[in-house]
C-alpha cells in the first residue's frame, strides 16, 4: 500500500472487497474501555485457496497507544481458531516487515514460524528492508491447543 490513498482508490478497494467471498471481508478489532467499545483496527483473511486449504492473514492496529498491549496476539489467536476450525484451513501465512518486532513477537506467540526472508523486498522510510514470511499449520496449532 502506498500512502496517501486517494478517495477513488479507497472507493475502488471497497467495491472490490464487496465482490470477494464473505470469508475474506475484513473484520473490525474492537476493545472495551470504560464500558465503551472502541474500534482500534481491522483484520482478516485474503488469498483464500480452497483447493489447498490455505490463506494469508493480516492485522492492523491503527493508533500506537493500542500497540504492545496484547491485542495483536489475542486477535491472531482468534483468527487462527476461526481459520482452522470454521474455514477448514490447513495453512495460514503472513508477511511482516523486519522493522516491526512487536508484530513478529505477537505472531510467534500465536504459533507462527519463520519460513524465509525476502531480502530488501520493500522500500520504506528511505531504505530497503527485509520482508519475513511466516506461517502456522493446523497440526502445529492443534499441538499448542
Amino acid at each position: 500500500m502506498i500512502l496517501p490513498l486517494s478517495q477513488a482508490v479507497e472507493e475502488n478497494w471497497f467495491d472490490d472487497m464487496l465482490k470477494r467471498p464473505v470469508s475474506e471481508h475484513p473484520l473490525v478489532i474492537e476493545i472495551k474501555l470504560e464500558g465503551e467499545w472502541i474500534a482500534v483496527g481491522d483484520c482478516g483473511f485474503h488469498n483464500l485457496d480452497r483447493r489447498v486449504c490455505a490463506a494469508e492473514v493480516g492485522i492492523f492496529i491503527g493508533e500506537k497507544k493500542y500497540w504492545n498491549q496484547g491485542y495483536g496476539t489475542e486477535v491472531m489467536q482468534l483468527l487462527l481458531r476461526h481459520g482452522f476450525q470454521t474455514l477448514n484451513l490447513n495453512r495460514i501465512a503472513l508477511l511482516v516487515f523486519e522493522t516491526n518486532p512487536g508484530a513478529i513477537r505477537a505472531y510467534e506467540k500465536a504459533g507462527f514460524v519463520r519460513e524465509g526472508i525476502q531480502r530488501e523486498a520493500m522500500y520504506k522510510n528511505g531504505r530497503y528492508i527485509d520482508v519475513i514470511g511466516m506461517s502456522v499449520l493446523r497440526s502445529e496449532w492443534k499441538e499448542r491447543g
